[in-house]
């Protein structure tokens, strides 16, 4: 699918025929994701088993599953990495084949090749203006996780630095345990 001319509605950005890649709507606009290559794909699997483990009986932890948010007061359906959404957000019966609903409590972004930090970090920026809890940007290079906060100054950790959040209770991964999993390290 090619990035749309015309300035779409939130209806009409979801009654586009699915191309071989997902879109996100970014101001009226559908543009494709950026195809993610092998770190990329081995962090986000990484990550779906480590979280999925945790957030059992707490919510969900999906791939690739759009959100309908407001950025700037415009429809912005964004596509994260990962998206963990807990129960008492969105209830454990809801179950339709659409995109999420509700702001998430946590969406990851991976950097891939061809995005900057810088753009990942003012998006994140936008998903917490938009009601999303917590934001984790994976830099495959640097081996970090640099987590933005609605209320503090963006957090980065490396090796052995816990992800400590109240969020996330219970949750014991650090970025070293990531990456070592993924098979990166």
């Amino acid at each position: 699918m090619l990035t749309s001319t015309k300035n779409l509605t939130l209806q009409e950005f979801f009654n586009l025929p699915e191309g071989d890649r997902p879109c996100e709507l970014v101001n009226g606009k559908a543009i494709p994701k950026m195809s993610p290559k092998f770190f990329h794909s081995r962090l986000q699997k990484t990550l779906l088993l480590l979280l999925d483990a945790w957030a059992k009986n707490r919510g969900r932890v999906e791939p690739e599953w759009a959100l309908t948010l407001k950025r700037n007061e415009i429809d912005w359906v964004p596509v994260p990495d990962i998206t963990y959404i807990s129960f008492a957000r969105l209830s454990a019966d809801w179950m339709l084949d659409e995109a999420c609903p509700v702001a998430p409590e946590l969406v990851i972004e991976i950097i891939s090749p061809g995005q900057t930090f810088g753009d990942l970090a003012e998006k994140s920026v936008d998903y917490l203006q938009a009601g999303v809890s917590r934001v984790w940007l994976i830099d495959t290079k640097a081996q970090s996780i640099t987590i933005f906060y609605p209320d503090k100054l963006p957090k980065t950790l490396k090796g052995k630095a816990a992800i400590d959040d109240d969020l996330f209770p219970e949750l014991e991964i650090t970025p070293q345990q990531i990456f070592q999993q993924a098979g990166l390290i």
